[in-house]
């Protein structure tokens, strides 16, 4: 029981880090507070769903076509919705806010299309749902392969963001962005990149969520209010931060459920939440600000 509580708590919280890894990206680079966030993580659990149940379409490969197609959507509405605010802010506090309320609209219309497309109901496909035994554990092979993609997708753009050329140049922006256009960095390219490619990240996290879970077209607040709490959590624009407490609200959200009672998962969350704060306002790894 032990062993099947914490990989479980495991993989849920890779899937809360894979996804706060983005939502973190958007905003330390961009400057943008996305909270339509969790649509599009919603979105790209859905569009997995259409392939899978009408095209025949595996999650997997379903990876290769809406990696891609989230990056272009995203990209689209950086360039088409967002740069006119951040074009006309005149400082970070008021692009915040515009952002703020632009993606706050975009949250509904979003969530409108797909109430329209598929109701209010849960929905699920069948994709390995056979047991493999971990430890002693009964563990669905579909939920080893979600860790396992979450993984290889999280450590991979990791290293990205900090052993490459662009990884370097988006950091760069993050910390400084007026000092980066000295040294010849694109920043209104930078910002647009990091939000196209943090919209990339959710939709990997819906897709790989989709496999092992239930989903409707309400859940994207759930993923965008968990993103947020573990992006302030492990520091804000901080990815290994991001990981850590992914894992720390994932494992402690299946042992909650699995030994006391799965209505207190949400309490469970923000104890952690409020407690974190307390000790250390600047979250885990992120630096405390004069």
């Amino acid at each position: 029981m032990l062993s099947y509580a914490v990989f479980s708590g495991i993989t849920l919280g890779g899937m809360y880090a894979l996804v706060a890894m983005g939502l973190t990206l958007q905003y330390g680079v961009s400057r943008i507070m996305n909270l339509a966030y969790g649509e599009l993580v919603v979105v790209a659990s859905f569009a997995a769903f259409v392939l899978m149940t009408s095209a025949g379409i595996n999650p997997v490969i379903g990876l290769l076509i809406l990696i891609p197609a989230s990056f272009a959507l995203n990209w689209a509405i950086y360039r088409i919705l967002l740069k006119p605010l951040v074009a006309r802010a005149k400082n970070r506090g008021m692009l915040e806010v515009d952002s703020i309320l632009a993606t706050f609209g975009l949250l509904f219309i979003v969530q409108g299309v797909l109430l329209v497309w598929f109701g209010g109901n849960y929905y699920s496909y069948d994709f390995m749902n056979s047991a493999v035994n971990v430890f002693g554990a009964a563990i669905a092979a579909n939920r080893l392969v979600a860790l396992g993609f979450a993984v290889v997708i999280g450590l991979g753009f990791y290293l990205i963001l900090t052993r490459t050329r662009i990884g370097t140049a988006l950091r760069a922006v993050a910390v400084d962005p007026q000092s980066a256009r000295l040294v010849a960095i694109d920043v209104n390219f930078a910002a647009c990149f990091a939000f196209a490619l943090g919209g990339a990240m959710a939709a990997i996290g819906g897709v790989l969520v989709s496999m092992f879970l239930t989903f409707s077209t309400s859940m994207g607040v759930v993923f965008t209010m968990k993103a947020l709490i573990v992006v302030i959590m492990g520091g804000v624009g901080n990815i290994l931060g991001a990981l850590v407490a992914g894992l720390i609200l994932g494992i402690a959200e299946a042992l909650v459920a699995t030994y006391i009672d799965p209505g207190l998962t949400i309490a469970v969350t923000y104890v952690i939440f409020l407690l974190v704060l307390l000790i250390k306002p600047s979250g885990l790894f992120g630096r405390a600000t004069s």
